[in-house]
């Protein structure tokens, strides 16, 4: 009897050993899988890097500070974050390849990525129920996929605040834009903020996206200024030289968003029912260019083709121009000087930005792909907020796995994210009839304008919603 309690006791203590041993080391967990508190969530973080047009190496950067942060200060809700990164390099099987990658490693979500090739990376994660949390908002399939959760307005919101932007100071305005699927949707969407304003269409002027020789566009950007109007068959030579395909009548709407399918149409960029185009306003001539990193080269060739100082009001948005693009180009004496930018969130010296520089302060030193002005790393700041607010909302004991992020994230109302955004959610009720962006939940937008060398707030101009602006604009995804 006595070697049978002997032996019991012996038992029960070797399971508590056992039991404590778990709940050390995450006992029963799939490494990279789900699991109740002490386990260890895994997300992806993907944009392209190193390639010869847009690279967004801050992303994953800022995913990795963000990751040695919350888990130097206990994780996300006792559960360590495991941040994989992925080279997305700018292609469709790139885009897929990072999307399977997270499949093959169970990442819970995608959070804070960048890619123009939404039907590439979706497709994969919805038919693994896998969110996509806070993309950078540059393709159609992240406003309409159910399983993807913007946390800004992407390109559709930056440009039609644009066209709200010049639409008080321009007589007229050509948009330099890449010749991609993505940027077929440019005009139709800065049309929408202009013709709010009662002003007429862009001039639609397309370029290779990666393209080092942008001086046939600066060519016909400033001939379509010096002509008066968007009409003008002015340079026309110039872009179809560079392979741009652009000509007379493409800001008219005969072919703007005709590389996107017939879903734009023709007669699209005039305006819903082919409206006529509002006559000309005093003002002067206005560019804006929204070519990623060329951004800067294209307006280097304008500049040195503007012998006649015509000058023109010049703008871009949120990602093609930064607060270090206008320090590497001179500061105060940067050609950028006095150009008006459109963007998702508060300007980079906003008090609201702090915490996010105090972990890139303390995690990314020494990392000079982590710059807290660039919209990349806001983005992803503002993305892992949302998934650790989620994740919190979890019951102590409660596995978390893609799904029921998924489902936390659909049923959540009011997700905080410090004022960066207004509060966001994603439930049925809460989307907006903004055609081709169902999933569209914060169309806020800053106005702002580069002044002796910085990035600061447009004066007169509070941020401003631009939902309802984009809900009469035609379809153009």
């Amino acid at each position: 009897m006595t070697d049978r309690r002997r032996a019991t006791a012996l038992s029960r203590l070797l399971l508590a050993s056992a039991m404590g041993a778990c709940l050390t080391t995450a006992c029963g967990v799939l490494p990279g899988g789900s699991g109740g508190s002490g386990g260890t969530l895994t997300v992806m973080t993907f944009a392209p890097m190193g390639t010869k047009a847009t690279n967004m190496p801050g992303m994953p950067g800022m995913a990795k500070a963000y990751e040695r942060w919350v888990n130097a200060n206990g994780g996300i809700h006792g559960h360590k974050l495991r941040v994989l990164t992925c080279n997305e390099k700018n292609t469709p099987t790139g885009a897929a390849d990072c999307a399977r990658q997270a499949i093959a490693e169970k990442a819970v979500a995608v959070v804070g990525s960048y890619s123009q090739h939404g039907r590439a990376f979706m497709a994969p994660l919805e038919a693994e129920g896998i969110p996509f949390i806070g993309g950078y908002g540059v393709s159609s399939e992240e406003f309409q996929s159910p399983l993807s959760y913007p946390v800004n307005g992407g390109q559709p919101a930056l440009l039609a605040g644009a066209g709200h932007q010049l639409g008080k100071a321009c007589a007229q305005v050509s948009l330099v834009r890449p010749d991609t699927l993505a940027g077929d949707t440019m005009p139709v969407l800065l049309n929408a903020g202009l013709r709010a304003n009662k002003m007429p269409d862009a001039s639609d002027i397309r370029a290779a996206e990666d393209s080092a020789d942008l001086t046939p566009q600066a060519r016909e950007a400033l001939a379509d200024g010096s002509a008066g109007g968007p009409a003008k068959d002015t340079a026309k030579g110039g872009a179809k030289d560079a392979g741009a395909g652009s000509g007379a009548g493409t800001a008219a709407g005969t072919g703007t968003a005709a590389g996107a399918g017939a879903a734009a149409g023709a007669g699209t960029a005039a305006g819903a029912g082919g409206a006529k185009d509002p006559a000309p306003k005093e003002g002067k001539p206005c560019v804006t260019a929204v070519l990623g990193e060329r951004t800067e080269t294209f307006f280097d060739a304008f500049r040195r083709l503007d012998t006649q100082h015509r000058d023109p009001q010049i703008a871009s948005v949120l990602g093609s121009v930064s607060q270090a693009l206008v320090d590497r180009t001179g500061g105060k004496e940067s050609p950028f000087e006095g150009a008006f930018v459109t963007s998702w969130y508060p300007v980079s010296t906003d008090p609201l930005w702090a915490p996010m520089r105090k972990v890139i302060t303390e995690q990314a030193f020494g990392d000079d792909t982590v710059d807290p002005d660039d919209s990349g790393a806001q983005t992803t700041w503002i993305a892992y907020t949302v998934l650790n607010e989620i994740v919190q909302r979890f019951k102590a004991d409660e596995d978390v796995t893609a799904r029921k992020v998924a489902r936390a994230l659909n049923e959540s109302e009011g997700v905080k994210t410090a004022g960066l955004t207004p509060d966001l959610s994603w439930r049925y009720q809460d989307m907006r009839a903004v055609a081709g962006f169902p999933r569209l939940v914060n169309g806020r937008v800053s106005f702002q304008i580069v002044r002796a060398g910085r990035i600061v707030d447009q004066p007169g101009e509070p941020a401003q919603d631009m939902t309802s602006t984009l809900e009469q604009a035609p379809r153009s995804a």
